[in-house]
């Protein structure tokens, strides 16, 4: 079984986000892996024809962009790290039935 480290590395990463005690260095080094991870999923996405999981990840990609920050307050980006998390879960779920059919 071979899982995409580019769903697996965001997840640790929120989770330890979710901790308050956290430098603000910490945030911004979790926005530059988090939107380089969601920009290669979309980019691979889009090359495979994945639909709508190319957006969705496109989509992540915008709100962790660490270059043209999203200004929220801290208890919305918990709400936001984690769906993130759920969603990465679910794309890695959604990953590993498309390759047991083939």
């Amino acid at each position: 079984m071979r899982l995409p480290i580019t769903h697996l590395l965001p997840i640790p990463l929120l989770f330890w986000a979710l901790v308050p005690a956290n430098p603000y260095a910490y945030y911004m080094f979790l926005r530059i892996v988090c939107c380089g991870c969601f920009a290669y999923n979309a980019v691979v996405g889009r090359r495979e024809n994945r639909g709508d999981w190319t957006y969705a990840f496109a989509g992540l990609a915008v709100i962790y962009n660490p270059v043209f920050r999203i200004h929220l307050d801290r208890t919305f980006w918990v709400i936001v790290n984690i769906l993130t998390i759920v969603f990465l879960v679910a794309a890695l779920i959604h990953h590993e039935r498309g390759r047991e059919k083939q």
